[in-house]
């Protein structure tokens, strides 16, 4: 009796310090930490960002949205850069916060871990009036719409309306295998049915706590991926223990179903996977492996 009381004083004392819910696992600040390839070097080349604005579409018609185009110093137009897309651009063009783009970019191209790359990072559209300035706040209207949906009408904004203007500026590869396309959350599972629908424009997908639920019907990529011929992309998964958990979804689980059917089919894949919530610092401090990964083996592909 003398040792169940004990027993039960420790068990409350460490659940008092634990507090009253069920225990979850933590972020750590260690998987959060930059490394040194996000940091700015003064002896790598540096690239230059312009900023632009698209005021018309016929795919999404009455939206305009902001984006910008990062073109690395070692471009010099005599032969195609590669190319890589990244959803709600404005959270990715910054040199801080969680992804730090145009440092990263250069740190790598210096390096050779990846090809000379011009990334356009493009904003969801509005249907109210543009903003000035780029951000969350006016949250763009036509976002769930544009991303969310398993359609091919966002592939066919970016092939057939976007990148034509970029690529009057600009020569890029028409090669797949050596265009990338990234986004998070709602941005990450857009990158991955860009490429879904058009492997023969995408075939790398950077996907950052994608949302494969029920939003507009993205819990069904999973059955699909099994049941489908396997397409030629590779896909990297990256999220959190912590990550949200509603109406729509466990998005943990849904990352996690998606890892399953992609190694189902035996495609070439990879999910990191942390203790984070529904953020960028988890994906951001990881983003130059990822990078590496995605482009690990991209002088074999240069024709």
């Amino acid at each position: 009796m003398q040792n169940h009381r004990t027993f039960t004083i420790i068990l409350s004392l460490c659940m008092m310090a634990l507090g009253t819910h069920s225990v979850v696992a933590q972020e750590t600040s260690s998987e959060n930490e930059h490394g040194p390839d996000s940091i700015r070097t003064a002896s790598v080349p540096r690239g230059s960002i312009t900023q632009h604005q698209r005021l018309e579409s016929k795919v999404f018609p009455g939206t305009k949205r902001h984006y910008s185009v990062y073109v690395p110093k070692q471009y010099d137009g005599s032969k195609p850069a590669a190319l890589m897309v990244f959803q709600d651009g404005h959270a990715f063009q910054g040199e801080t916060g969680d992804f730090r783009l145009p440092v990263v970019f250069d740190n790598l191209i210096a390096k050779g871990d990846m090809p000379v790359t011009i990334a356009v990072m493009v904003d969801p559209g509005y249907k109210s009036e543009l903003p000035e300035t780029r951000g969350w706040r006016p949250r763009p209207e036509n976002r769930s719409f544009e991303y969310d949906s398993m359609t091919p009408d966002y592939s066919k904004f970016l092939i057939d309306e976007l990148l034509p203007a970029i690529e009057k500026d600009y020569r890029i590869t028409k090669n797949p295998e050596l265009r990338a396309i990234c986004g998070n959350s709602s941005g990450g599972i857009c990158a991955f049915t860009v490429a879904w629908h058009r492997p023969d424009s995408f075939r790398k997908v950077l996907s950052h706590i994608g949302s494969f639920v029920d939003l507009r019907g993205g819990h069904n990529y999973p059955p699909m991926i099994r049941k489908s011929e396997k397409k030629p992309i590779r896909v990297f998964l990256q999220d959190g223990e912590n990550d949200l958990d509603n109406p729509y979804g466990n998005w943990p689980l849904a990352n996690k179903q998606m890892a399953k059917a992609l190694a189902f089919r035996d495609y070439d894949y990879k999910l990191v996977f942390g203790q984070g919530g529904h953020d960028g610092k988890h994906g951001g401090a990881i983003f130059p492996d990822s990078l590496r990964w995605l482009w690990r083996d991209w002088e074999t592909q240069i024709p």
